[in-house]
């Protein structure tokens, strides 16, 4: 049996071994092994179907179907996806909107990925997310969403869920505001497991007012001790120009503080939560966080009420990318 000196010893070391929950460790070099510009994307991702979701009003389409009706369009430098927003739905008819969501062919651990996004989906009814996640096998693996908000309401908010144990401290050295900090997905929070949540605390990181000032970055990086999120708009003067010009190598070296910031730790492994992820992007109509804030949002009638009636209040509901660059 280990003395008591050794045993305090070899905790300590455990200790100093562990990230600190207000630092974020020091950039490692990406190589560029994925640059998703304009048809790209037709490639290197897959189109994931369902004639209506059981929580929203949405069908995702095929990308055959989507090509041909314009939801998804390709040039050289530029990729977009969007909501129908021609149709008029019956409102006795089971299938919801068409929509579009996506999928990446390839899986990732540690990478960093680089989203440079022209426009995304406003709207009442909207709910645009960028997330990551093996959505084959549901929360087992782990999720990270990386943008997403509803109804057109800033901010924008990025969250981590855990399928096992995973506590976060609510001072994280991160510029965003922390909701929660428990990310179990058996954990009640408030309404239900809202995962460990953070705000961003600029107005113009979603929505209408995003759009209006041209879009902007958000950038990823997982690796085994850390998960960082940053966003920088475009007309932000302090974007890493490894960032903005989509170069072949990238580190976080001299970053400024990330939007959001998940340290692994003694009360949260991240290793041991975390699994291989694909990305995914999608536009849901309605469903469980739409859905339930739509009237405190402002927005007329019910969801969906006024997805089945209005098509074109879903004229802005689309993304436009100009870049998705993976970086391992």
């Amino acid at each position: 049996m280990p003395s008591i000196s050794s045993v305090a010893l070899s905790a300590l070391a455990c200790l100093l071994a562990l990230p600190t929950a207000d630092a974020v460790p020091t950039g490692t070099t990406y190589k560029l092994t994925q640059n998703n510009v304009g048809t790209s994307f037709l490639q290197n991702f897959d189109w994931e179907t369902t004639p209506n979701s059981p929580t929203g009003r949405v069908a995702y389409t095929t990308q055959q179907a989507s090509l041909a009706s314009n939801l998804t369009y390709a040039n050289a430098n530029t990729f977009i996806m969007r909501v129908d927003h021609t149709t008029t739905l019956n409102s006795s008819s089971t299938v919801g909107r068409q929509s579009v969501r996506i999928k990446s062919n390839a899986q990732y651990g540690t990478h960093m990925a680089v989203f440079d996004i022209r426009h995304m989906p406003q709207g009442c009814g909207t709910w645009p997310a960028i997330w990551e996640a093996d959505d084959s096998v549901g929360i087992v693996n782990g999720e990270l969403d990386i943008l997403e908000g509803v109804n057109s309401l800033s901010p924008s908010y990025t969250t981590l869920h855990t399928p096992g144990s995973c506590t976060l401290s609510a001072t994280r050295s991160q510029t965003g505001t922390a909701v929660y900090n428990n990310c179990s997905s058996s954990a009640a929070q408030a309404s239900g497991n809202n995962g460990c949540s953070v705000s961003s605390t600029t107005s113009n990181s979603f929505g209408p007012t995003f759009n209006s000032n041209g879009g902007g970055w958000y950038v990823v990086e997982r690796n085994p001790t850390s998960i960082s999120v940053w966003f920088w708009a475009r007309n932000d003067k302090t974007v890493p120009a490894t960032v903005s010009s989509g170069a072949s190598s990238i580190s976080t070296t001299g970053w400024k503080t990330p939007l959001a910031y998940f340290p692994s730790s003694s009360t949260c492994n991240l290793s041991a939560n975390l699994k291989n992820h694909n990305i995914i992007i999608n536009t849901m109509l309605c469903g469980s966080w739409a859905g339930s804030r739509y009237a405190a949002s402002g927005c007329p009638s019910d969801c969906i009420s006024y997805v089945n009636a209005n098509p074109s209040a879903f004229v802005n509901a689309y993304w436009e990318f100009a870049a998705l660059r993976i970086y391992t």
